[in-house]
């Protein structure tokens, strides 16, 4: 028998996971949904075929508890869902940025099996790249659960020190941004040295899709596959010559180290607001 799955929130993150899990077969009464939003209750509805309640008042059942509500409204939403905890032991999976394990069993006051997820946005189009902590009272059969949850849209691993997912926010969470940013860069040059706007954004898209799925496929580590397609005295060197120059290695260091930090300093004031 499946777990019944409890969604708070049906945004995008909320809903990517359901579809993910839905077109996985996961069973539609399986899968309840509480969102206050009448747009999203609508959008789920016509989407996924599933009923959303306003809130979690009316809610008795829920085996696992998906979180998938912002940051700033998750201390609210936490404290309601407490009285579970009172009639049944459900896991909490979490995939709220910056809210710790320690935060979420202060609101629910009780050492529940609580699952931390730092997803990103890919997940939306089944792509996405999630990291997972487990607390100590989570058993194997949930840990297995949870990985099925964040597997229906993609990529997840467990880290064993919670600390880590400040480095997975900065590496996959925030990491889709530099790549865009890189192609926004490429595709505006392309515009520049004379190629139209379409051409040169499904030029980009295309060799930036085609390079991760090389790396993917491959057996070789991303710097020999660099090495390979570096001709001596060609193109690519010239290119790679001058981003060396810049510094480019120094520059993306800094940036990943920048965003690891201000990871940290956000989980910190979040714990101390709390």
């Amino acid at each position: 028998m499946e777990n019944h799955i409890l969604s708070i929130g049906g945004g995008n993150m909320g809903s990517a996971i359901i579809g993910g899990l839905l077109a996985k077969d996961y069973r539609r009464d399986r899968i309840a949904v509480v969102d206050p939003s009448a747009q999203v209750q609508s959008k789920i509805s016509d989407d996924f075929g599933l009923n959303v309640q306003p809130s979690c008042r009316e809610i008795r059942d829920g085996e696992i508890v998906l979180l998938a509500v912002k940051p700033q409204i998750m201390q609210p939403v936490v404290k309601e869902l407490a009285r579970l905890i009172s009639t049944q032991r459900p896991l909490f999976v979490s995939i709220a940025a910056g809210i710790t394990t320690t935060q979420l069993r202060r609101w629910l006051n009780a050492d529940v099996p609580i699952v931390r997820v730092m997803p990103n946005t890919p997940s939306l189009v089944g792509h996405g790249a999630a990291a997972m902590f487990a607390t100590a009272s989570v058993r194997d059969d949930e840990r297995r659960s949870a990985e099925a949850i964040m597997g229906a849209v993609g990529l997840a691993e467990w880290v064993e020190d919670e600390a880590l997912l400040d480095v997975v926010t900065a590496l996959s969470g925030s990491g889709p941004a530099y790549f865009f940013l890189f192609m926004e860069i490429m595709e505006d040059v392309a515009v520049e040295l004379g190629l139209g706007r379409s051409i040169a954004r499904k030029l980009t898209i295309a060799t930036a899709h085609g390079a991760a799925l090389l790396a993917q496929d491959s057996t070789f580590a991303p710097s020999e596959l660099r090495e390979q397609v570096t001709s001596p005295g060609g193109t690519t060197e010239r290119a790679l010559d001058i981003l060396n120059s810049g510094n480019i290695r120094g520059l993306i260091r800094e940036a990943l180290k920048g965003a690891h930090c201000r990871s940290s300093e956000l989980a910190i004031a979040a714990d101390a607001d709390s």
